[in-house]
């Protein structure tokens, strides 16, 4: 039951009671203040859920503020549309050695397995690799890619060792020839979402070693969904002001306000930057700047159901084209051994088509599909869709990358607002940034500060 504010909204007692209510009170400890709460969490992703999780282990009073109808952020996984699990955002999970997220997934009775790492090469009108090595030349194709990849990465490397930072392209070999195009798709769009030559070559070289990659069968959203059952969420709650101008820190939402003695933001860096919430006293500059050069890159999906497998291609397998004069993309085949590919439509090219509209995106999937697979490649398509997160009002983007001198970014971001504001999300991970596994890390990690401090 809610009550009434004499203005007709929610009183915070009103507001307060169903945020209590959302998911009961195991999770809630004794209050031991004068506030609302010891901990406010504004954001149900990755980095919210791993916080609260740590948090609910303490003798501290929690609760979530989620400004969408669910949990998971920019992990969502759709079991609707086609029938079975579609990520719509994150679909790897990162960090297996060193995070909890492999022993939770198994007590949830959700399976992770290796993601198999296939790579195929095609030219628009001839296949680029063909397994069995029939093909001469596209064996020398492949080990070529392989080669020029390791090289870029050493030439970043080396560039990073530098005292002045410079952008990955800069760091690039100029005798890349013909694959130049390729790799500057791969290891940017593909990789970060966004251009290389607008990715620091010194934040990109501490995030080269990240060792393989686990795929959910279930979907990383599901996931991430279960392990917050039980933790007190409100849903349709958008944080729109962060108060820390007194002790205690008061959160503005369309219900009422709540205070707290301390506050988790992990909002995306883009949301941050476009104002979305607003603060009081305003965001320091240093740290203002470092929303903006952690900036979101374009990173959308066209699911595509075909009626049996495409070409014979194996679960999971990414097929890249060449590039030339086309714009790039790469497909994720038969996902989960499933007849679902998703088209990989990233950086610069994702931002284009999705400012115009879902039709462009689907034209341009189409264009893709038949001149790499040949036109009856279209006539075997089932059912589509299409993601477009530029346009999520509470995301702006898929995740986060570092401009040009913009190290030290990260690390700044991580330091609280006056001992009672702290920010977190994939954002803010050292090296692990743009993955789940880095925005769950860097969850516990602000929770863990907060406890300390909330501990003194």
């Amino acid at each position: 039951m809610t009550v009434a504010s004499p203005a007709g909204g929610l009183s915070r007692r009103g507001a307060i009671a169903g945020l209590a209510s959302a998911l009961s009170a195991p999770a809630l400890a004794k209050l031991r203040s004068d506030t609302d709460f010891d901990v406010l969490i504004v954001g149900a992703g990755p980095a919210g859920i791993a916080g609260a999780r740590r948090l609910a282990g303490s003798q501290w009073k929690f609760g979530i503020l989620e400004a969408s109808d669910r949990r998971g952020g920019r992990c969502f996984t759709d079991t609707t549309t086609f029938g079975l699990p579609y990520d719509h955002g994150a679909c790897l999970l990162h960090l297996p050695p060193l995070s909890s997220m492999n022993a939770q997934a198994a007590r949830n009775g959700i399976e992770l397995y290796p993601d198999p790492e296939l790579l195929q090469f095609r030219i628009r009108g001839r296949k680029a690799f063909e397994r069995g090595l029939e093909d001469v030349r596209a064996k020398i194709d492949l080990e070529q890619f392989y080669a020029e990849r390791v090289r870029c990465y050493g030439a970043i490397a080396s560039a990073a060792a530098g005292k002045d930072d410079v952008s990955c392209t800069d760091a690039l070999p100029a005798d890349l020839g013909d694959w130049r195009k390729t790799m500057e798709f791969f290891l940017g769009p593909y990789r970060c979402g966004t251009e290389l030559k607008e990715l620091s070559a010194k934040e990109y070289a501490v995030s080269l070693d990240r060792g393989s990659a686990l795929l959910c069968r279930q979907g990383a959203g599901i996931l991430i969904g279960k392990l917050a059952l039980g933790l007190p969420t409100k849903f349709f709650s958008p944080v729109n002001l962060v108060d820390w101008s007194d002790r205690a820190v008061a959160l503005e939402t369309a219900s009422g306000t709540l205070s707290a003695r301390a506050v988790i933001v992990t909002a995306s860096t883009a949301a941050l930057a476009a104002g979305r919430i607003k603060f009081r006293p305003n965001l320091p500059a240093p740290y203002a700047r470092a929303f903006e050069t952690l900036k979101l890159g374009s990173y959308d999906r066209v699911a595509i159901e075909f009626t049996g497998n495409l070409a014979g291609l194996e679960a999971n397998e990414i097929v890249f084209e060449k590039l030339r004069d086309s714009k790039p993309a790469a497909l994720l085949a038969n996902l989960h051994g499933t007849r679902l590919s998703l088209l990989n439509v990233c950086g610069k090219t994702a931002a284009e088509l999705s400012a115009v509209g879902e039709k462009a995106m689907l034209d341009f999937a189409l264009d893709w599909v038949t001149g790499v697979f040949g036109a009856n490649a279209k006539k075997a398509i089932v059912r589509t869709h299409v993601t477009s997160w530029n346009k999520q009002m509470w995301t702006l983007g898929a995740f986060s990358s570092a401009v040009p001198g913009a190290q030290g970014a990260r690390k700044l971001a991580a330091e609280p607002l006056g001992e009672r504001v702290w920010f977190a999300g994939e954002a803010l991970s050292p090296s692990f940034w743009g993955t789940v596994g880095g925005a769950w890390q860097d969850g516990e990690r602000a929770a863990d500060a907060v406890i300390a401090r909330l501990g003194k």
